[in-house]
């Protein structure tokens, strides 16, 4: 059973919805909030499927303009049986640094919630790997997973040493990406979950297509070429270890 553990199926990413759903069959996907207003699509979509479930939370491109009332959402929906973390959240500096104090406020704000209620949380880190770390250290007491995981190797085994796990997705089937290579190979393969990040990244050899959960397979199959172990041993293990993080019941 394959686990895509963070992608996104609003009606705003696909037109053929029903029908991504259906490439997955009784595969599982967990669909991430992009923005406020995706909460309660996130929550229809959750209560629509068997295999489908979700994290809600405010990514930090909205910490200028969020309201107080998207963090009563989040705390209306969170003991949602179907709602299994806080995601994605995070900081991203790469558009604006400006801002840097309200992202943090706003992550900060999200992983308290997270503690209150013990729900994983998904992290969103864009040239801002630093600062998450020295967050995620001092305030977060629940599990947590970096979502499309960028940085280096030692980065890597610093978030890994807090319990951190990393989320792996089509970059890393990418030619030119050498550094989340050596990661995959140099560290062992219980610190990794798959994901796509749908309808986004999409790996190869579908580069330049809408990108959706089932190609999560591709994913897997470069884990295990890189590993050195079977296509099913990579599917069993990091399926595993996403079971363990969300806390799933299936």
């Amino acid at each position: 059973m394959l686990i895509d553990t963070h992608c996104h199926i609003s009606d705003e990413d696909y037109d053929n919805k029903e029908e991504i759903i259906k490439h997955m069959e009784d595969n599982i996907m967990i669909v991430s909030t992009a923005s406020p207003k995706d909460i309660k699509e996130v929550i229809n979509i959750c209560e629509k499927y068997k295999n489908i479930y979700g994290t809600i939370g405010i990514h930090p491109e909205f910490a200028d303009t969020y309201k107080e009332d998207d963090i009563k959402q989040i705390k209306k929906y969170i003991k949602h049986p179907k709602i299994v973390g806080i995601g994605e959240i995070g900081l991203d500096y790469h558009y604006t640094k400006e801002n840097k104090e309200k992202q943090k406020e706003l992550f900060i704000k999200q992983i308290k919630i997270a503690n209150k209620y013990n729900k994983t949380i998904v992290i969103h880190s864009r040239d801002a790997i630093e600062d998450t770390y020295n967050i995620i250290k001092e305030y977060s007491k629940v599990k947590c997973n970096m979502h499309c995981f960028s940085g280096s190797l030692e980065m890597a085994e610093r978030f890994i040493k807090l319990g951190v796990k990393l989320g792996i997705g089509g970059v890393l089937t990418f030619k030119n990406e050498k550094k989340l290579k050596e990661i995959v190979t140099a560290l062992d393969i219980h610190n990794f979950i798959l994901e796509t990040d749908s309808p986004y990244l999409t790996p190869e050899p579908l580069r330049g297509h809408k990108n959706e959960p089932i190609n999560v397979k591709y994913v897997a199959t470069k884990i295990s070429q890189l590993k050195g172990i079977s296509y099913a041993k990579t599917v069993e293990i990091t399926s595993q270890t996403a079971i363990n993080q969300f806390d799933l019941k299936l």
